[in-house]
């Protein structure tokens, strides 16, 4: 599912959050901020995140990888997710004539909305996709007050 800018069914709050986000994202992209070409880095893997009533999923393209190429960290609210992909060696007597793998260092910061729990956080590396479950925090989770009279 594909999330619009403006969610005509979510609350006044949550509406201002979602779109501050999207803004941030935005933002992020066009001045490529999170990209960590700024820092000389040479690419920024493919990222997607996924919000469900229980936890965060984030799912990261990093094909032709070892799980030693790269490290996953929660710093702050945010999920880090750094690494090197080494360009393979040239063989001798080869001439490339087009060449679009990209390799070098990169660095991906995700802002995270909400709280999660860092001791229940799972990180899967298979098929060339990283994929991060990121519980979320049962203090972060909405509960209802009942009301006496």
């Amino acid at each position: 599912m594909t999330r619009t800018l403006v969610p005509w069914t979510a609350s006044p709050t949550r509406l201002f959050e979602t779109l501050r986000r999207e803004m941030n994202e935005l933002m992020d992209q066009f001045f490529g901020s999170d990209s960590g070409t700024e820092l000389g880095l040479w690419f920024a893997p493919r990222v997607n995140v996924a919000e469900t009533d229980t936890a965060f999923e984030v799912s990261v393209d990093l094909p032709g990888m070892k799980p030693e190429d790269f490290s996953v960290e929660l710093k702050e609210g945010h999920l880090w997710i750094t690494g090197e992909r080494r360009q393979e060696t040239e063989e001798k007597g080869k001439t490339y004539h087009r060449v679009e793998r990209q390799y070098g260092r990169f660095q991906r910061v995700i802002p995270l909305p909400a709280a999660v729990n860092p001791d229940k956080i799972e990180a899967e590396y298979k098929d060339g996709v990283l994929r991060i479950t990121l519980p979320k925090d049962e203090s972060a989770q909405p509960k209802r007050i009942p009301v006496k009279t």
